[in-house]
């Protein structure tokens, strides 16, 4: 399996109600729908281990593998759309991740 990660804040002045509804709204829609996509998570970062987190918002893609990610990823389609959507984040990190090892880890 393969995910995309993305890390971000917003920027200065922006609505965090209003990026909200957008986020878990119609950008949300987008992401669900976007080829290859067997799942996709948002998050709001609460903090690091250590105290106030770098980056506020965390976004998951999880795609079956390289390939099925590339083929979404380099469409020129999905690059416009995220071109706009960037507009509306600051310091956006992309890491894009191969599983290794995965475990469900039932507790008694």
């Amino acid at each position: 399996m393969v995910k995309l990660t993305v890390i971000y804040n917003l920027p200065p002045g922006a609505d965090h109600e209003e990026f909200l509804k957008w986020r878990t709204g119609p950008h949300q829609k987008h992401n669900e729908g976007t080829p290859g996509v067997i799942k996709t998570d948002f998050y709001i970062v609460e903090k690091s281990p250590d105290g106030p987190a770098p980056y506020c918002y965390m976004t998951e893609a999880y795609f079956p593998d390289m390939e099925t990610f590339e083929r979404a990823w380099y469409d020129p389609a999905y690059q416009a759309k995220l071109k706009e959507d960037v507009k509306r984040i600051a310091d956006p990190v992309f890491l894009i991740s191969r599983e290794v090892v995965t475990a469900e880890v039932a507790k008694a």
